[in-house]
């Protein structure tokens, strides 16, 4: 696909502003293709089409809780996502909201197809069940006139997309390995994202790790010494892989430690794929990404890179749904 030549920065949104939201928000500060216009949490929204300034809302949502206390900005609402997106005029947006209960990002997706809006949407979806409900809204989308990218993080997304480069080599794939190391110094600045990490532990599930509240969290967190091992997760890599014609998702597995007391990744994240060439040589392509890139970094980044590729598509008149393992990222300048 050729890059398009943006001429007119895109007017980005971001709904949810927990740790994820807020790094979306200062990343799109460091762009000049892209503005950052808007952005909802559960109790508000804020939006100004010349662009927000990022410092205050973050300011302001430490210290209110919601983006709805901005200044000029700010409205509050309980109906903040549908309140947004009807008010503010985005090109697109960005969807960097905790899946809990797992049907949430499905439901979002029919809020933007039912209000008539016309844009792309990109998410960081992590579990295959999740997916495969947007599939079913396929249809939907594609009528509606949106193009929806879906598992833009960085796994599912950047690694998944690595994986499906790498495959290139071989005639058939054996595996496709991802392991994952998070570290962060305070899991309350990702509330949301650890209760989904949670949620893949023996005797978890989705519904469990939302109700539980924020002294139970911590009282397991507790236990593990901060540490949370997560093995053989429902993660959406193996859906990506298997559509994009790479190979069958249960040659798939995801993993990985996530540190919830330590900036420093507890380990390395890559992803190693093996398979057999077609000169029978039995190979394993490893792609590791860097130490110092934050889990912040490794999945806004490529949420945004996505968002690019879906508006050269939807001006394209491509709608419907998409993966990241489908079409390239295109880097936003």
């Amino acid at each position: 696909m050729i890059v398009d030549k943006i001429t007119n920065p895109l007017k980005v949104g971001v709904l949810g502003f927990g740790g994820l939201g807020q790094a979306a928000a200062r990343i799109l500060s460091c762009k000049g293709e892209m503005v950052w216009v808007g952005a909802a949490d559960q109790q508000g929204y804020a939006y100004n089409s010349s662009g927000l300034d990022v410092q205050a809302a973050i300011a302001t949502y430490s210290a209110h809780g919601s983006l709805g206390y901005l200044p000029e900005d700010g409205t509050l609402s309980q109906t903040s996502i549908k309140d947004l997106t009807n008010y503010a005029a985005c090109d697109g947006y960005f969807l960097a909201l905790p899946n809990l209960p797992n049907t949430f990002m499905a439901d979002v997706a029919r809020q933007f197809i039912q209000s008539g809006w016309q844009g792309v949407l990109v998410d960081a979806l992590k579990r295959t069940s999740a997916v495969e409900q947007l599939l079913e809204l396929q249809t939907q989308l594609q009528e509606a006139g949106i193009t929806y990218v879906t598992g833009c993080g960085a796994t599912p997304g950047l690694l998944t997309a690595a994986a499906a480069v790498a495959a290139q080599s071989y005639v058939e794939i054996h595996s496709v390995k991802i392991t994952f190391g998070v570290g962060i110094a305070n899991w309350e600045a990702y509330r949301a994202t650890i209760r989904e990490d949670i949620a893949h532990l023996p005797g978890y599930d989705v519904e469990t790790a939302k109700a539980m509240s924020d002294k139970e969290v911590e009282a397991l967190l507790a236990q593990t010494n901060g540490i949370l091992a997560l093995e053989n997760m429902e993660h959406a890599d193996d859906i990506m892989l298997e559509l994009a014609g790479i190979c069958s998702r249960d040659r798939v597995t995801v993993g990985g430690v996530v540190d919830t007391r330590n900036p420093k990744k507890p380990l390395s994240t890559n992803v190693q794929i093996t398979g057999r060439t077609f000169e029978g040589k039995i190979s394993t392509h490893t792609f590791t990404l860097g130490d110092e890139t934050s889990m912040a970094a490794n999945v806004c980044g490529p949420a945004f890179g996505y968002l690019k590729a879906g508006m050269a598509l939807h001006r394209r008149g491509l709608f419907g749904l998409f993966t990241a393992a489908e079409i390239m990222p295109q880097f936003v300048k």
